[in-house]
């Protein structure tokens, strides 16, 4: 409560002091909590008739997000992911280029995040959204073909690297936790085009005629670069208009359960 009521005075929002009451005055909730806390929450607000976005993943595990999409349709809710890059414009703009595509690689690395925590919750926490946008991108119905994964002696997550294909097209994803950088590109070859996207937003293209940098309009802030404000706004007119948002149903968990998949063939070895 202490720590609630500044910040609830400061944005003029109404004092909660718990699940339930806030459930109760709201028609709609974004969560943004602790993944292991996410089933107890979410499931909390559907069954109180409240609509929810929340933060991916949906579930600590593949079985409890399952449970959460099919306690949404049966209460007839809204149950949405914020798979945030999905409503990036520069990756919107990419998606529409793809028809001709023969290669999509998309990479998310980190300057020194080895640890502290275990394989799977690196996978499920950092690496799900390369395999989502990845495979968001290229239509989403790619098959894992092979992959690289490799851990340090603790058992924490180094190194990511896997290939898919989707008819025609090869899709790569890939992450270091080490690689002396932050830097997230993609990286799309297409019949005519080859075409870098750097950290949503850099557009980087050629086309047989020298390269062409597309400015990003100076009136955009980071968050919409990013795809968080489009992310929202999709969540509250999909309530508003009872529509499906884009990242519901077998789309909140297709990443997850490849994802998953990936996690168990690496311990099975």
């Amino acid at each position: 409560r202490a720590k609630a009521l500044p910040i609830c005075d400061s944005w003029r929002i109404p004092y909660a002091d718990s699940l339930s009451s806030l459930a109760a005055s709201c028609d709609a909730v974004f969560v943004h909590s602790s993944t292991a806390s996410h089933f107890g929450v979410v499931s909390t607000l559907l069954n109180a008739g409240v609509h929810v976005c929340v933060d991916k993943p949906l579930a600590e595990n593949l079985r409890d997000a399952e449970r959460l999409v099919e306690l949404a349709a049966r209460k007839k809710l809204t149950l949405m992911v914020g798979f945030n890059r999905r409503f990036a414009p520069l990756y919107g703009e990419l998606k529409t280029q793809l028809a001709t595509a023969s290669s999509l690689r998309m990479d998310k690395h980190r300057t020194n995040s080895v640890g502290p925590h275990d394989l799977y919750f690196t996978l499920l926490d950092d690496y799900l959204h390369v395999v989502d946008t990845a495979l968001w991108l290229s239509g989403g119905n790619a098959t894992l073909e092979s992959g690289t994964l490799l851990t340090n002696e603790s058992g924490e997550m180094l190194f990511a690297e896997h290939h898919f294909s989707a008819g025609p097209l090869q899709i790569t994803t890939c992450m270091h936790r080490r690689a002396g950088s932050q830097r997230e590109t993609v990286q799309a070859v297409t019949d005519g085009a080859l075409i870098d996207i750097t950290d949503m937003r850099e557009w980087r293209e050629e086309r047989g005629q020298g390269v062409v940098h597309k400015p990003i309009p100076g009136w955009q802030s980071t968050l919409e670069q990013r795809g968080f404000v489009d992310c929202a706004r999709h969540f509250i007119e999909c309530v508003q208009n009872q529509t499906v948002p884009q990242t519901a149903g077998e789309q909140a968990v297709l990443a997850q359960r490849i994802v998953d998949k990936i996690w168990r063939d690496a311990m099975s070895e």
